[in-house]
């Protein structure tokens, strides 16, 4: 019907500025490549650096009733979006959850998303931080690396690749955030964000030789997190 699923690659940015490469600034060329009648619109789509699952309307009505319910099922408590993410490092349960604030902190030149282990009330009332929790579950292991199944309970921009850092298993190809997870001897710890700038994510030999990667060019790696699947009503 009114409805069209797309693979996005990641880096592709839903909506970017006047002359810029976007999905918005494509949608008038696919419209009349596909010969549809009525212009396309955005019903969910995964962030800038996600690849995955683009879902898009030819009407209106159709798109303001399924964005409602994405929103209404954060509130109901179901997972209507399922991520898949490689991870670098395997997380210490199988399944579970990981739940904390997170909220907006400027660093030097730069906004970035740190978590807040324990958020006030008044915080959390006054929206300075939003409790955010995400549904994860090992689907399978190789070599120190993981492929993991997630499912956010809550929308905040970079969730899932911070709470992948409190898993101590940053997402492959996060050149944001993974430096906050260090190691001694092998074993990884958490690294506060005010203490650790941000920079190209490290690998070791045996997994850049996997890759086939040099690590000069480690900083094209893309992030690895993919929207695998959206319910419907």
């Amino acid at each position: 019907g009114a409805l069209l699923a797309l693979n996005k690659p990641p880096g592709l940015p839903i909506v970017g500025r006047p002359g810029d490469l976007s999905l918005d600034a494509l949608l008038p060329a696919l419209r009349r490549h596909l010969g549809l009648a009525a212009e396309l619109h955005v019903v969910k789509a995964p962030a800038r650096e996600y690849s995955g699952l683009v879902l898009l309307s030819s009407c209106y009505h159709t798109t303001k009733k399924l964005q409602q319910f994405f929103t209404n099922a954060r509130w109901r408590g179901q997972y209507p979006a399922t991520y898949r993410a490689i991870t670098v490092g395997v997380p210490a349960e199988e399944e579970g959850e990981i739940c904390t604030g997170l909220c907006w902190q400027q660093q030097g030149d730069r906004a970035m998303v740190v978590p807040v282990p324990a958020p006030g009330r008044r915080s959390l009332a006054r929206k300075d931080v939003k409790s955010t929790l995400t549904r994860y579950r090992v689907l399978s292991t190789v070599g120190g690396c993981a492929l993991l199944q997630l499912q956010p309970r809550t929308a905040f921009p970079e969730q899932l690749q911070v709470h992948l850092t409190l898993l101590l298993c940053p997402a492959l190809g996060d050149h944001k955030h993974s430096s906050h997870v260090g190691r001694v001897l092998g074993v990884p710890f958490f690294l506060t964000p005010e203490t650790t700038p941000t920079r190209t994510q490290v690998l070791d030999e045996e997994l850049l030789s996997r890759l086939g990667l040099s690590p000069q060019q480690l900083h094209h790696l893309p992030l690895h997190i993919h929207l695998q699947e959206l319910v419907l009503p």
